[in-house]
């Protein structure tokens, strides 16, 4: 009667044992599915980790240049707006800092003030409202020069010898560049005004002082 009882107990216990065998087989497939997913998970945050700091690395190279491109414009900006502004230029100093409250793109800002610049490197014409005051300095020009003539030819005539003799044709000479004399006041003007003097300006107000020169001249006494 026992041996059936052992047969039995034996084969429960290779059941149990093949349970057991099956049950430990799955956990450690689990357990290697478990494993392969958290190391594919790893390596897949490894490798955007990685993709982030090469972008980052990037980011920071392409802002790194265009911080130097800025700084070598903003240098030449600079040079040129003290060089245009001649010596009152040395009042402006070194090269200022960036300020902390700056907004917007400094490659457009660069240039809008390139082309500021730009704009006023080439100075105009003087607009025709101007011709009255071209036409009054060649008159005032052409009457100084008149008024220094008659002093030096006053001056030698109350002379003797070398004065008597050279003040008189000194006089003729800064007559007869009066129409010239108005030429300073009206680059003087033009100067003001950001402007140059064409030879149209020249021509007015030379011919404005020619003319007031020979009125002059005609109804001088003799």
């Amino acid at each position: 009667m026992n041996e059936p009882v052992a047969s039995e107990t034996y084969a429960a216990q290779i059941r149990r044992l093949a349970e057991l065998t099956a049950r430990v087989a799955a956990q450690r497939a689990e357990a290697h599915t478990w494993y392969a997913q958290q190391c594919a998970t790893a390596d897949r945050a490894v490798a955007e980790a990685t993709e982030q700091v090469r972008r980052a690395e990037a980011e920071v190279a392409e802002a790194r240049e265009l911080v130097e491109r800025v700084d070598a414009e903003a240098a030449h900006l600079w040079g040129q707006l003290r060089a245009r502004m001649g010596s009152g230029g040395r009042r402006l100093g070194e090269l200022p800092g960036p300020a902390r409250d700056a907004t917007g793109d400094p490659v457009l800002l660069l240039h809008g003030v390139r082309e500021v610049l730009d704009r006023t490197r080439q100075p105009g014409e003087l607009p025709g409202s101007a011709n009255s005051l071209l036409v009054g300095c060649g008159v005032g020009g052409a009457l100084v020069a008149y008024a220094l003539g008659m002093g030096a030819r006053a001056l030698g005539e109350g002379s003797s010898g070398d004065l008597a003799v050279g003040l008189p044709v000194l006089a003729l000479v800064v007559t007869l560049l009066g129409p010239l004399v108005g030429l300073a006041p009206a680059r003087l003007l033009a100067d003001r005004r950001h402007a140059v003097l064409t030879p149209r300006a020249i021509t007015l107000v030379a011919a404005a002082g020619l003319v007031t020169t020979v009125l002059l001249l005609a109804l001088a006494p003799r």
